[in-house]
């Protein structure tokens, strides 16, 4: 087997889901029928939904959908439905795009800016249950110049809003009759996209057909099998049989396949991190001196090297180490001896058991990870481990997450976050005390007042330097008052059938496998023969 690793430039919720039972790659069977124009793939979770109204393909890679602007193999921002980039007025406060003249939705009615002004102000409506509404905090106004020009005005320059354009519009002649919330776009969507939706099965697959009529060329990958397969253990069983022509697969599983002459591993670096919320309202998690003790107890480069065997980084913080905007410094050893001294400090004294107590409380709480997941199992059990040679005791359970959601506000959860292009993406959703609690928008309800001022200094401010030392700040504040522990930053790994060619990774956000992964670009593959 051929591995490549690429690695895309860049300035900057896994769900469980039942085993899928669908046809084998090419619908020729595992017995060598399988065909370059079928993909069958394997990935651990499935979108909640597939309108955009509602989040989903906001960051892009939408098969169905397309955005004014996407990105290329390196993340630079292209045009998409625009001609162009956008022209940039008014002191960054002004975004005008003109759309292609070529462009229709596969239902065959032609694209307009209405549809785009739709979306946007759809998306921005308060009744509208989007809650990712607060990435476009900064549009004051959307509107329509013509049938081909959009015009953004924005409440205050954004540094970032170029990169957030990226979402996908839909037509009004279809969703704009509908309840956005509940209305069947939501599963039956309808696209610009080199791909339409030929069914979904919940929990099982979603099936895609090419779009003939596809403004950037038809694909000739002409059918796409996203396999929802929340067990890794399964979904490499099932690539190993041939009933898979790829899967996202964790390192110790991707690695069984380095002798399969006839598969290639694709490792993606990425700003997908592995981390352990550490609830402000959890009388033992919330506690700061509990959390600064975690902080320094646990081993982050043995779970580099021992669960992700070598495919990932130390996490210091929700950016990783080889980002722009990474503080310098504040990387973190293990120092049991300065975790026990804080947590002495603190009124955290050590039982008969070896557990500390205060105020007759012990120190210990529950922490919760996905079943199925076989990483974020090691990481929970390997942070228990770190944190009981402080005198914590962290009791690690497994369960679906319809179980974990509800008990996120009061229970430590091994969370999943990350998103490429720039800090605001991540970084805002993940701590900023206006967003505590809103679903998995600051799981932790983390409220730090100096965090919160660097977040919007980051968001709001134009001058770069003003801009770095905001989020200089804020990393430094997460050292003092950590409201999650972070542990790692992950490689993403694919291995797939060697029927193609030229195939790349971007850099990758923490979804991965669905929109990401070699099959980025699907529609753009070429057969290697």
């Amino acid at each position: 087997m051929t591995t490549r690793r690429i690695r895309g430039t860049a300035a900057a919720l896994a769900m469980a889901g039942a085993v899928a039972a669908c046809s084998a790659p090419g619908d020729g069977g595992a017995d060598g029928g399988a065909s370059a124009e079928s993909v069958v793939i394997g990935v651990p979770s499935e979108p909640d939904t597939l309108s955009p109204l509602l989040g989903y393909g906001k960051d892009g890679n939408s098969k169905i959908f397309d955005g004014l602007l996407a990105r290329d193999a390196d993340m630079r921002l292209k045009p998409a439905l625009a001609k162009a980039l956008p022209e940039v007025t008014d002191g960054g406060r002004t975004y005008t795009y003109t759309l292609r003249d070529d462009v229709k939705f596969s239902d065959g009615e032609p694209l307009t800016a209405d549809d785009v002004v739709f979306t946007y102000d759809t998306v921005l409506d308060e009744k509208t249950n989007n809650t990712a509404k607060s990435e476009l905090d900064a549009v004051k106004d959307v509107r329509a110049e013509g049938d081909d020009k959009v015009v953004f005005t924005l409440d205050y320059p954004y540094a970032a809003f170029a990169a957030r354009t990226v979402l996908p519009v839909v037509p009004e002649h279809i969703a704009g009759g509908q309840d956005p919330n509940t209305g069947p776009f939501n599963t039956k969507p309808v696209g610009t996209g080199p791909y339409v939706l030929t069914g979904w099965s919940k929990g099982e697959k979603l099936t895609f057909k090419a779009n003939p009529d596809y403004w950037g060329g038809a694909p000739k990958v002409k059918k796409l099998t996203m396999a929802i397969i929340a067990d890794d253990d399964v979904r490499a069983t099932r690539l190993r049989s041939g009933d898979l022509d790829g899967a996202a697969l964790p390192p110790n599983l991707a690695a069984t396949f380095k002798d399969d002459d006839g598969k290639k591993t694709y490792q993606a670096t990425s700003y997908d991190f592995r981390a352990v919320s550490l609830p402000t309202g959890n009388p033992v998690a919330g506690d700061t001196a509990i959390r600064r003790a975690l902080d320094l107890a646990v081993d982050r480069t043995t779970m580099v090297d021992k669960i992700l065997d070598g495919a990932g980084r130390p996490a210091y913080g929700p950016l990783p180490v080889d980002d722009p905007w990474f503080a310098e410094d504040v990387e973190r050893p293990q120092d049991l001896g300065k975790a026990k001294g804080i947590l002495d400090e603190a009124g955290w004294k050590t039982g008969k058991d070896g557990i500390r107590a205060k105020d007759g409380r012990p120190a210990r709480f529950t922490l919760y990870y996905p079943s199925g997941d076989k990483v974020r199992q090691d990481h929970a059990l390997a942070y228990a481990s770190d944190a009981k040679k402080a005198g914590i005791d962290v009791k690690v359970e497994s369960a679906t997450w319809e179980v974990i959601e509800p008990r996120m506000k009061h229970d430590a959860v091994l969370a999943g976050f990350g998103s490429t292009g720039d800090p605001d993406f991540g970084l805002y959703t993940l701590l900023h005390s206006s967003l505590a609690g809103d679903g998995f928008n600051n799981m932790a309800l983390y409220d730090n007042p100096a965090v919160d001022e660097a977040l919007d200094t980051g968001r709001r401010g134009q001058d770069p330097k003003d801009r770095e030392a905001a989020y200089d700040t804020l990393q430094r504040e997460l050292v003092k008052n950590p409201g999650y522990t972070f542990l790692t930053h992950i490689d993403h790994l694919y291995v797939l059938a060697d029927r193609w060619k030229d195939l790349t990774t971007q850099t990758e956000p923490h979804e991965h496998g669905f929109a990401s992964g070699p099959w980025w670009n699907v529609e753009d593959w070429q057969p290697a023969a």
